[in-house]
């Protein structure tokens, strides 16, 4: 009796052992998609990838998951990645601050009747943001006279609880802006509203997209482009946007 015992603790303690050391076969697929769901990728350069949320060797953007691209994806119109697509954009009008906090609506102020380049920004923004908006102010010293002549720029706040219009005012005083460039704010469910009709809306700041969204209101005309391009292809692209035939 005592031997049978032994000898059927002794297969038992095989088994779990053996099952230990050898995880059935689907595990290693199991751990695949882990380890995919983890991968961290450059949303303007796909092919920059990483364990880790790193900075991208190419534009220094941080690298974000799977998961926030597709939220981001959501919010971007069909074919907006690229530079120089036709887009449709639906523009609320809703209410905003300026940084000398003056009360304006969005589109009758700001867009109707208006050729426009629109970033997003946030003034705690310690990464991505401060070059965005060194680019509009290359952009601005590009185009000269023709701010606030033919063309408007907007930087619209990203976090609209933290940046009220004094933070935008000081912002804006780094970059030197001038006449024809207008930084937005206002009320969280005005500015999320108005993100979510430009394609721009994300829920974590951080995960904004670096892009530039440029229209001409009366021809109907609307396309994007990436925020860190050369300022000089940017404002090409206002100049060429700014020429279109107003829409019939």
């Amino acid at each position: 009796m005592i031997n049978r015992i032994s000898v059927f603790i002794f297969l038992t303690a095989a088994m779990v052992l053996s099952s230990g050391l050898n995880p059935p076969s689907s595990a290693p697929a199991v751990l695949a998609r882990q380890s995919n769901a983890t991968e961290f990728f450059c949303p303007m350069h796909p092919e920059v990838k990483s364990g880790s949320p790193v900075s991208c060797p190419k534009c220094g953007m941080k690298l974000s998951s799977a998961a926030a691209q597709a939220e981001r994806d959501e919010t971007v119109p069909a074919g907006g990645k690229a530079v120089g697509l036709e887009l449709h954009v639906r523009i609320p009008d809703v209410t905003v601050k300026d940084q000398e906090g003056k009360r304006l609506n969005f589109y009758s102020d700001l867009i109707k009747g208006k050729t426009v380049a629109i970033n997003f920004i946030f003034t705690t923004c310690t990464t991505i943001c401060p070059p965005l908006t060194a680019t509009m102010h290359q952009i601005q010293r590009e185009m000269g006279e023709r701010v606030g002549r033919d063309v408007w720029l907007i930087s619209v706040s990203v976090d609209p609880l933290t940046d009220g219009p004094e933070r935008l005012k000081s912002f804006a005083a780094k970059f030197a802006v001038g006449r024809g460039w207008t930084f937005v704010t206002g009320g969280k469910p005005e500015i999320d509203k108005l993100l979510k009709g430009l394609g721009a809306y994300v829920s974590d700041k951080n995960n904004h997209s670096p892009i530039i969204l440029i229209g001409n209101e009366p021809a109907g005309y609307w396309t994007r482009s990436y925020g860190l391009a050369p300022a000089s292809t940017i404002a090409s692209l206002i100049a060429e946007a700014a020429g279109r035939a107003t829409k019939q």
